[in-house]
Parts: C-alpha cells; structure tokens; sequence
C-alpha cells in the first residue's frame, strides 16, 4: 500500500462520493493504517468542517486516533475542475502525489483531462475513472488516447466496482483452484451460460444519466461483460496486472453479438406503471427527468458467444433491467443432459452451476437417485455459502488504486472491446429494427421472451 498519497476527489459533492466512494474507503482504512490526506472538490460552496463531517461519518468503523488524524487532514475546495488555473491550484494543494478519482460524468472528465494535458503535473500522478469510458467506441479510443499522453497507461485505473467485489472474484477460485469445476469448463460439457443482473431497483432519481445510457451501456456493456470475461478467460497460472488482464482481453477480442445478428440476439423494454412491494411506480416515460422520445430501454438482453476453442458453438445470454419483480443477480452455466438410462425412471436433468453475484453464494444443480425410490431420478441443488469480503467493493478498488496494483482496473484495450461488442446492437436498435417491449414494474419483464 502507498504509504502517503493524496485522494484528490473531484464531483466530491455528488451522490457517488457519499454513497459509495468514501463508505468504501472507509472500509480499506479500517483495515490498513494509510497516510493519506483526503481532498475533495466540486462547485458547490461548502466549507471543510462541513467537509470533515461527512468524511468522518463515512470513516466510522476506522479506530478513533486514526480517523482523528484523518479527518483533521481532509479539506473541501471548491473549484471548477474544467477550468486549466483552478485545476493546476487544486493539484497545487495536494502535499502529496495525487490520485486524482473522477466522481464526474463522462463527458466532464474528458474536458478536464483536456485541460490536465495542457497543465503541468507531477511525476507519478494516477488517474482514475468512473464508466462508462467514452459513449461509443471512438469516444473511447479518443479518450484513451488523451489519457496516456497525460499519465502511463498503468497509472490509468478505470473503474468497474464489479471488479471490486469479492463476490464476483470468486469465480477465479470456483474455476481454478480445484478439479472439480475447470475439467468440465469447456463447449463439450456446458450448453449455453447465463448472466443476468435484474434489479427491484426502478430509476431512482437517476434519469440525468441513466436516460442517455440505459440497460445495454449502463450494465452490459462494462459489468457484465466483465463477469462475461472472468467466467470465459482461460486459465491462469497466477493473478496480477499483466496475466489477469491479458487473458480477459483475449476473451473479449474473440467475443462478438451471436452469428453476427444484432437484430435476433437482442431484445429491449421499458417498464408501464406497475407495482413492487407495494409501492406505485409511474411508467419509465413517466418518470422526472425522461426525455420518452429517447426510447431509453430499462431492460435488455444481448446473447453472444465467445470464438474460442473451448467455447465455440455455446451462447452466452446477457441480461440487466431495472424495476422487476424480482431480484437476479447471477452467473449460470447450464450442463448439457446426459443421456437417458435404462431402467432409472425419468430423463436426466439438465444440470447448472451458479454463482450468486451479491452473496457469493455458489450452487450446484445436480441429478441424482430420489430419496423414495431409487430407480427415479431427481434434482438435488447444493450449497456452498461465502463469507462476505471485509472491504466493499469501492474499498477494494481503492485498495488497488493506492496501493499501485492496477490489476483490477479495466485497460485501455479492454474498454475499446467492450464498446466494439455492443456497437452493433446499439447501432440496431437507434435504426428501429429492433421493437421496444414494454412490462409492467413488478413483473418478471414482457410475456414473450
């Protein structure tokens, strides 16, 4: 870990910050004793007590001198950061090397790189970034592009939080650290995979960026993808910045929409008035701030494959909506059935493994003899239940960013891949080819997928 380091957060006022960029870090340094000076910034007046307020409140499970000496360090500066002189005096602030973390927009943090490339900066200087990296595949490449004549790719740390959670990291265990799983990991024995991330969640006040983003960039095109790479990835004989990272890239340069039909591998919807808990909840085009002509999909599903020798020939069904019935938020492999066999009554299941996205939870469906009769067959599921990891996962990728390990960072090649995959489904569905269903919130999506 970096023993003294300067967190330079700029959009310190938004609801990242609070929500899950300083709780996260509140986690990472009640486990680890940092130096670390916590600066924020934003347009919005607010002094440094106020500041300090709500950086002690987020570092409540750190112990009391620690956090005192924290939080005497931290201070507020208002700023514009697109502007070259206010940004040259906040990184003038910094008594240490800054980390810079980007708690903006998209489209602000590619303005402020701009004026960071015109200014100087220290030596050693890392950068970090919220998705979606660009809003298409030449935004990406674009920014990519200024990134790295600011700072080395590897001080560059684009952040998946996906990444940062222990849940999802146990599907490098679950497939590689026994026998069992990996023999079996291949197109011979797995039929199709599913990955899907519903949500109760509807729009939640979001609209300023979720009705230019929608199902497919907000969660497929980064999180999913990302899960897509770890569970398709061959496999590695360590997990570090290089290895990990190359071999999710040659994942995603040989995935691509299923036999090139954007059209028949994909589906969109938005929820109707519906329904959840309870709680009456107007239609998407309903919702403050939506623009309905945008035809912003709350739902969507994408299926692809992987051109590889171990996974040609298998689908991969990808999945995210907003304001569902229930909450899914799983990895799924399904086994191919067994052939019948003579004299055991009942055909052979289809046997699955799964991996709970939230819990870390892994289950087996598995055909066996029934517990009456012994000649008919039956489907167990077991169980093998995770303890949650210390840090959440915003304190994980703070862990890696601080302490100068990008191995759970996207790079700049990875981005790009995930915005070539999805282009073609983007491009279809702007063009009209492919209808926007609707279904009510509540419901388990339209009737016909």
């Amino acid at each position: 870990m970096t023993a003294t380091a300067t967190l330079l957060i700029l959009g310190a006022d938004g609801d990242l910050t609070k929500r899950l960029l300083l709780p996260g870090l509140g986690t990472l340094l009640a486990a680890h004793d940092l130096d670390l000076e916590v600066i924020g910034s934003g347009l919005q007046d607010r002094t440094d007590a106020q500041w300090r307020e709500l950086v002690s409140e987020a570092f409540g499970e750190v112990p009391a001198p620690r956090r005192a000496r924290l939080v005497d360090t931290a201070r507020y500066v208002r700023a514009d950061a697109t502007d070259a002189d206010d940004l040259s005096h906040l990184i003038a602030e910094c008594a240490a090397v800054p980390v810079i973390y980007f708690a903006l927009p998209p489209s602000v943090t590619a303005r402020v790189c701009a004026e960071l490339e015109r200014i100087p900066t220290p030596d050693g200087m890392r950068l970090a970034l919220e998705k979606p990296f660009g809003t298409d595949l030449e935004s990406a490449r674009r920014l990519n592009e200024l990134l790295t004549r600011i700072v080395p790719e590897r001080q560059i740390y684009r952040i998946d939080h996906f990444l940062g959670r222990a849940t999802v990291l146990n599907i490098l265990g679950t497939r590689f650290a026994n026998r069992l799983i990996e023999p079996i990991w291949n197109r011979d024995v797995i039929e199709r995979v599913e990955i899907v991330y519903d949500e109760t969640l509807a729009l939640e006040g979001r609209a300023g960026y979720y009705d230019h983003a929608g199902a497919l960039v907000d969660m497929i095109q980064s999180h999913l993808l990302a899960v897509l790479a770890l569970i398709a990835m061959e496999p590695v004989d360590r997990v570090d910045e290089v290895v990990l990272r190359d071999a999710i890239a040659t994942v995603l340069r040989a995935t691509a929409v299923w036999e090139d039909d954007p059209v028949a591998s994909s589906r969109r919807a938005r929820y109707s008035a519906g329904e959840i808990d309870g709680r009456a909840l107007p239609a998407y085009a309903d919702e403050e701030g939506v623009d309905p002509d945008l035809g912003t999909e709350t739902l969507a599903q994408v299926v692809v494959g992987v051109d590889t020798d171990r996974w040609r020939g298998v689908p991969f069904l990808l999945r995210s909506g907003k304001a569902l019935g229930r909450g899914r938020k799983i990895a799924r492999a399904v086994v191919r059935a067994a052939a019948p066999i003579e004299g055991l009554e009942g055909r052979p299941h289809s046997d699955w493994i799964e991996l709970d996205l939230r819990s870390g939870e892994v289950q087996i469906g598995l055909t066996m003899n029934g517990g009456g009769d012994p000649f008919a067959l039956e489907q167990t599921t077991l169980i093998a239940q995770q303890v949650p990891g210390a840090l959440l996962p915003y304190g994980e990728v703070l862990k890696g960013i601080l302490g100068d390990d990008p191995t759970l960072s996207v790079r700049g090649d990875v981005a790009e891949e995930c915005w070539r995959i999805i282009e073609p489904v983007l491009a279809a569905w702007r063009e009209g080819r492919v209808p926007l269903d609707e279904y009510p919130a509540g419901s388990d999506g339209p009737a016909d997928w």
